[in-house]
């Protein structure tokens, strides 16, 4: 789940996912704000290297797996990423 496997392809594993999202947060945004770009952005289907379309519980876990890693953090309402 986490790194891909037999049964998981790379593009749907959630550190995959979650370097996507890190793409989206050049500054701070809410979860639904990231949430719909991303959709915008999956939807628009401006390049082939990124991950397919996913379901908003796999963005929430892919959030989650962040957040343990020390990746992002949230202040105020905004998810950011960690400075230091």
């Amino acid at each position: 789940m986490i790194l891909p496997s037999k049964h998981l392809p790379q593009d749907r594993a959630l550190l995959t996912v979650g370097g996507h999202v890190l793409t989206f947060l050049s500054y701070p945004k809410t979860v639904s704000a990231l949430w719909e770009e991303l959709n915008k952005h999956e939807t628009a289907g401006l390049s082939t290297t990124t991950p397919r379309r996913i379901t908003y519980d796999w963005f929430l876990l892919a959030l989650s797996l962040l957040y343990a890693l020390g990746t992002i953090e949230l202040d105020s309402g905004l998810v950011a990423r960690r400075t230091a």
